[in-house]
């Protein structure tokens, strides 16, 4: 595959307006977070809704650049190291902080943290989700199967 439309895609207006409009997003989210009540009723679906829109996302990426895509992308240079050490980062410290919540409600958290590992973000909202969405509902810890 040619190098060049592995790094950018066939749809190069796409990929220079979505890292914005994506920024967008997360800026109205952060506002939003800021202005309702800490545990606002069915907040679990925004974290479901996230993880499978990047899941399809991802799914593209894959398709048009290859399973590994990312990777020569996070080894060119200073600029890409650094992202993937931010993205490490990022990811290790929600973990973290929501590991304790995952146990609170019974969740299996070796298979939810190797989907993480594997997945990376896709897996974090996905198990954020699943956290909240048991938090949320009246059958407490016991969770159901899919915990």
């Amino acid at each position: 595959m040619d190098s060049h439309l592995m790094m950018y895609g066939p749809d190069h207006k796409l990929f220079e307006l979505a890292p914005i409009g994506a920024a967008l997003v997360f800026v109205a989210f952060i506002f939003v977070k800021i202005a309702r009540p800490a545990r606002a009723r069915g907040s679990w679906l925004l974290a479901a809704a996230a993880s499978s829109l990047f899941a399809i996302w991802s799914g593209y990426a894959g398709f048009t650049g290859g399973w590994a895509g990312f990777w020569p992308l996070h080894q060119a240079g200073v600029w890409g190291n650094q992202i993937w050490f931010d993205l490490l980062l990022a990811v290790g410290a929600a973990w973290s902080l929501l590991l304790p919540r995952a146990r609170s409600v019974g969740m299996r958290v070796v298979p939810w943290t190797l989907f993480v590992l594997a997945t990376g973000s896709i897996g974090l909202c996905a198990m954020l989700a699943r956290c909240l969405y048991l938090e949320a509902s009246p059958q407490g810890e016991s969770g159901g199967d899919l915990a």
